[in-house]
C-alpha cells in the first residue's frame, strides 16, 4: 500500500478501535470486576498502539509492594503517554481537567478512573486527596506527570511538587518512570510529542504519518517518600529521570 493509504488504513483501524473501547466500558465495565477492568485497559492500550505501530520497549519492571502505597511519576511527551504505560501497568492517572473534554478520548478516561484536577482550585485540590487516598485503599497505584505540561522529549520540565503531597502523606513509594520516542532510524520523534498549539486531531495525523515508533519506557528505582518533604521527592525524580535519558537538569 502507499503511505497514504497505509495511514487511511490506520486511522480506520483507530477509530473502529475506539468505538469498541466505548462500547466495551458503556455495556460490559458496569459488570467487571477490578482485575477484569485492569485486564481490559491492559489490552485495549496495547492494541491501540499496534494499530499506530508504536512498538514499547520497556527497561526494567514496575514495582510489586502489596500493602504499600504507590505513586508513578513520569515526564510528560505525549498523549500516547498513558496508553504506553498502561500497556505495561495499570495505574490511575492525575490529569488536568482539560482532558476530560477531548472527544471520546476523556470519556473513556473519566470512566477507567482517571481523577481530574482544576489547576488554582484549593477546594477542588482537597477533593483530588480524598479520591487519591480512596484509590489507595482500594489498592491502585497513582500516576501523576509532575511537569503539568509536555516537552518535545529533548528536556525535562520544572517538576510542580504540589502533585507529590499525596505520596508524602500517605507515605507512599515513588516511582520515577522515564519516557521517550525513537523513530525508525533511532532518533529522537519529536512528531510522537503534543506540544504548543497542535490540537489532538493534528497531532493523531502526524503520528499516523509515522512508519513506526518505538516509546521507551526506563522504570527506575523506587523512592521511600517517608521523611522526605514534596519538594526532595520532586528534585529527586526529575534528576533520576532526566539522568536516565542522558538530558541535563
Amino acid at each position: 500500500m502507499t503511505p497514504l493509504a497505509v495511514r487511511f488504513y490506520r486511522a480506520f483501524r483507530l477509530a473502529l478501535h475506539l468505538l469498541r473501547g466505548v462500547l466495551t466500558i458503556a455495556l460490559f465495565f458496569p459488570l467487571y470486576g477490578r482485575e477484569r477492568r485492569k485486564n481490559a485497559v491492559r489490552r485495549w492500550s496495547t492494541q491501540s498502539l499496534s494499530i499506530i505501530n508504536v512498538v514499547p520497549r520497556v527497561h526494567g519492571e514496575p514495582p510489586v509492594h502489596p500493602g504499600r502505597p504507590l505513586v508513578l511519576v513520569a515526564n510528560h511527551v505525549s498523549w500516547l503517554d498513558i496508553q504506553v504505560i498502561h500497556a505495561v501497568w495499570q495505574v490511575r492517572f492525575v490529569a488536568k481537567s482539560e482532558v476530560r473534554g477531548w472527544p471520546v478520548i476523556g470519556w473513556l478516561s473519566a470512566r477507567t478512573g482517571t481523577l481530574f484536577i482544576e489547576r488554582g482550585s484549593g477546594r477542588h485540590a482537597v477533593r483530588i486527596n480524598q479520591a487519591i487516598h480512596a484509590a489507595f485503599v482500594e489498592g491502585d497505584a497513582i500516576g501523576v506527570f509532575p511537569e503539568g505540561t509536555t516537552t518535545p522529549g529533548d528536556e525535562i520540565g520544572k517538576f510542580h511538587a504540589s502533585l507529590l503531597q499525596p505520596a508524602v502523606d500517605e507515605d507512599a513509594l515513588v516511582c520515577p518512570v522515564a519516557l521517550r520516542y525513537l523513530d525508525e532510524d533511532g532518533n529522537l520523534c519529536v512528531d510522537a510529542s503534543y506540544v504548543g498549539e497542535t490540537s489532538l486531531s493534528e497531532s493523531m495525523r502526524t503520528i499516523l504519518r509515522q512508519p513506526r515508533i518505538t516509546a521507551e519506557l526506563f522504570f527506575l528505582q523506587p523512592i521511600d517518600a517517608r521523611g522526605r518533604t514534596r519538594r526532595d521527592l520532586a528534585r529527586e525524580t526529575r534528576e533520576l529521570i532526566a539522568t536516565s535519558l542522558s538530558l541535563p537538569v
